[in-house]
């Protein structure tokens, strides 16, 4: 086996499809480190409880292609419905010279992890949502997602990477028994600080098992894991889709918020946020 092959752990009843991403030798011989294909989870393996498999082979992926393909073709197809905003121009009823325009909120995605961020950006993009992409590994966003967030001047911000639950962990409240969610909740204070409001400036943070009350009680709108569980790499994404397009007057709905995401209310949860969308009127005449 080789550095890029998809893989599953047959002791974990190939439950879960990994990439091996590194190889080391140690005194018990070598140890693969392995990556969730769409779950955000990193885990280390030796090679006999490893079996070399097509991605799109494993029950579980083509779960997954499912679902994502069906949230994605829900989201483009219910922005027609008679009470949903969509980012197009739109005729005001009664003249039909004069246009209304819309726009969706500016999205700003941090994350410790380019491949997924990769994933990420390109359904963003099949969604037409405005997004801007950086990979900051999780230790250093509290010291560089601020100065970004006020280079960017995003709508909603979104902080992201690896996490885990320490292995026998029974105090799932006390923060040091996680990877990598201090550096999440440290990021969500320093944005806080700077942004009180939580309808300005929109903040979804945390990964797979990451501590869903320090990071709610830290300043996000929007987090992960309620029941830390892994969560998968386009919940993001499709909450913040919801945020963007729904108009600034109303409140998210919560359960509609989610109703699209991979993993639902186990993986994400949060509280009431207004929408970021913005409705305009006239359309310039000058752009087409």
């Amino acid at each position: 086996m080789k550095i890029g092959d998809i893989v599953v752990r047959k002791s974990y009843g190939k439950d879960i499809t990994f990439k091996i991403i590194n190889i080391k030798e140690t005194e018990d011989g070598e140890i693969y480190t392995l990556k969730g294909i769409n779950l955000r989870i990193i885990a280390d393996s030796v090679e006999e409880d490893l079996e070399v498999v097509a991605e799109e082979d494993t029950k579980q992926e083509q779960v997954f292609s499912r679902k994502v393909n069906s949230s994605i073709k829900k989201i483009l197809l219910g922005r027609t419905g008679k009470d949903l905003y969509r980012r197009e121009f739109k005729v005001i009823k009664g003249n039909n010279n004069e246009l209304s325009f819309g726009r969706p909120g500016k999205i700003l995605h941090v994350d410790g992890d380019s491949e997924y961020l990769d994933v990420c950006l390109k359904v963003y993009k099949q969604l037409g949502l405005d997004v801007i992409g950086r990979v900051i590994a999780e230790k250093d966003q509290p010291s560089q997602v601020l100065q970004l967030v006020k280079t960017v001047k995003p709508d909603i911000v979104v902080i992201t990477g690896h996490d885990a639950v320490t292995k026998g962990t029974r105090d799932y409240i006390d923060i040091n028994n996680y990877r990598n969610s201090k550096y999440y909740v440290e990021t969500v204070s320093e944005l806080r600080n700077y942004e009180p409001g939580y309808d300005n400036l929109v903040i979804f943070a945390g990964a797979c098992q990451s501590n869903y009350e320090a990071l709610l009680d830290a300043g996000a709108n929007f987090a992960s894991s309620p029941n830390r569980v892994l969560i998968h790499c386009l919940d993001p994404v499709f909450l913040c889709e919801k945020i963007a397009y729904t108009n600034i007057e109303k409140v998210v709905s919560i359960p509609e918020a989610l109703e699209n995401t991979i993993t639902g209310v186990k993986g994400i949860g949060g509280l009431q946020t207004r929408g970021k969308y913005r409705e305009g009127f006239p359309k310039s005449q000058y752009l087409k």
